[in-house]
């Protein structure tokens, strides 16, 4: 989204008289491409609803934030991104986090202290953050503790928005995660299955709500029209992943991976020969070794296809994933968001999910016999769901309009809810 499109909001309303500051804390900045939805959904909302507002990102890639969406910003952890070398080698990190990290922690804390002073809310989106399946430190749930406390600390609002949870594995992360929730004003879950999952883990969830994923609220001038077709075969988006097991397993099979390509070739060898076209889709920086492995894969099965038949354009934004979508006819796709946003696009679509959250996006939706496992992906059922969602699509499309636009509607409601939370006290 634009600059522009973000300052397409109405003026006028005696809000503009307060200026509040707000900041947005969450794994932001040009990596991955569903989080970036969720912080221009946010960005838009805020500005629509309080111009005068000074908005500060606290994320992963701060750098990235600022440039793309012109507001200050401040690392959520020391270092935002590690260099190539230091991610391949346990030993660096290691040596890295006992002379460098460590000493730094109460450097840390100190700077989240001095930043929410100067806050007056602190709203926590729904980016993956309440999960311990990639550690505790960086992408996990110490830096959402550090963050909430200090936020309490200085008597800053703390909001919860939307947020998915789990998996959570260890005892340390399980603390960790209940005691950030605990410190919230105002808590809203992504589903109803997130709810039952915290209730589980032992928070108090009664008076919480749950709200769809904020990227519903993308404005509609931020979405593609329908482009003019470049041929006269039907596209079919094929969303490719780059297997994150411990999504959804604490140990997760290397092979299911080889399984998950493997059916997805049977499963473009088949619609090549019925006449579609494919459009590679990714959703996350991290995925395009999966599009390189695709590919190869189809060469060592012998696939053979005219030049254009496949199309494989790397996404470089939010902006430019909606257009590849919007080129599409039906999507196939595995990321939530590239499943999410097309169903944004009116687009009939089939989850392959590696995930809970895949399953109650396409529950929610009314798509349940759409989706599929990714654990257990074959190619003939996948064909089979493939026919039949063609065979529905009309209706499903007519249904898909309806769900999206009640979803928009939900998610205003708790914008006034939020908005209204920031006004008073």
């Amino acid at each position: 989204m634009t600059q522009s499109l973000m300052t397409e909001v109405s003026v006028g309303s005696p809000k503009e008289c307060v200026r509040h500051r707000i900041g947005l804390f969450g794994h932001f900045g040009d990596i991955n491409f569903g989080n970036e939805s969720t912080l221009q959904s946010l960005l838009y909302h805020l500005r629509r609803n309080l111009p005068n507002s000074e908005i500060t990102c606290i994320c992963t890639n701060p750098s990235a934030a600022g440039r793309a969406y012109g507001i200050a910003t401040l690392p959520m952890n020391g270092l935002v991104l590690k260099p190539l070398w230091l991610r391949r080698n346990s030993l660096a990190r290691f040596v890295r986090r006992l002379v460098v990290g460590i000493p730094s922690e109460p450097y840390r804390w100190l700077q989240a202290l001095r930043a929410l002073k100067r806050m007056d809310v602190l709203i926590v989106a729904g980016t993956g953050l309440l999960t311990d399946l990639s550690g505790l430190l960086n992408w996990g749930p110490y830096s959402v503790f550090k963050w909430s406390l200090m936020a309490r600390v200085c008597r800053c609002k703390l909001l919860f928005v939307s947020v998915g949870a789990g998996p959570v594995y260890g005892p340390a992360g399980r603390f960790l995660v209940k005691a950030a929730l605990r410190l919230a004003n105002f808590r809203s879950y992504r589903d109803a299955a997130t709810k039952q999952f915290l209730t589980d883990l032992g928070i108090q969830t009664r008076d919480d709500r749950v709200y769809p994923d904020l990227a519903f609220s993308l404005p509609k001038s931020a979405l593609p029209t329908d482009p003019v077709r470049r041929g006269a075969r039907p596209i079919v988006g094929l969303g490719l992943m780059l297997y994150a097991g411990r999504q959804s397993v604490d140990r997760p099979s290397e092979a299911v991976y080889a399984d998950y390509l493997e059916s997805l070739v049977v499963f473009v060898r088949w619609l090549l020969a019925h006449d579609y076209d494919v459009r590679l889709l990714t959703g996350d920086i991290c995925d395009r070794p999966a599009v390189g492995h695709f590919v190869e894969l189809l060469k060592e099965r012998s696939v053979l296809y005219e030049e254009g038949r496949i199309i494989d354009d790397p996404v470089l934004s939010v902006e430019h994933l909606l257009w590849q979508l919007s080129n599409t006819d039906v999507v196939v796709a595995t990321r939530f968001h590239n499943v999410l946003l097309a169903l944004l696009l009116n687009k009939p679509a089939i989850s392959i999910s590696f995930h809970q959250k895949c399953d109650s996006l396409m529950s929610a939706m009314g798509l349940s016999e759409y989706c599929q496992d990714i654990k257990h992906l074959g190619s003939e059922r996948l064909i089979e769901q493939f026919c039949e969602l063609q065979k529905n699509a009309p209706w499903l499309k007519s249904l898909i309009e309806e769900k999206t636009e009640q979803f928009r509607n939900d998610l205003d409601d708790q914008y006034n809810v939020i908005f209204k939370e920031i006004l008073t006290g």
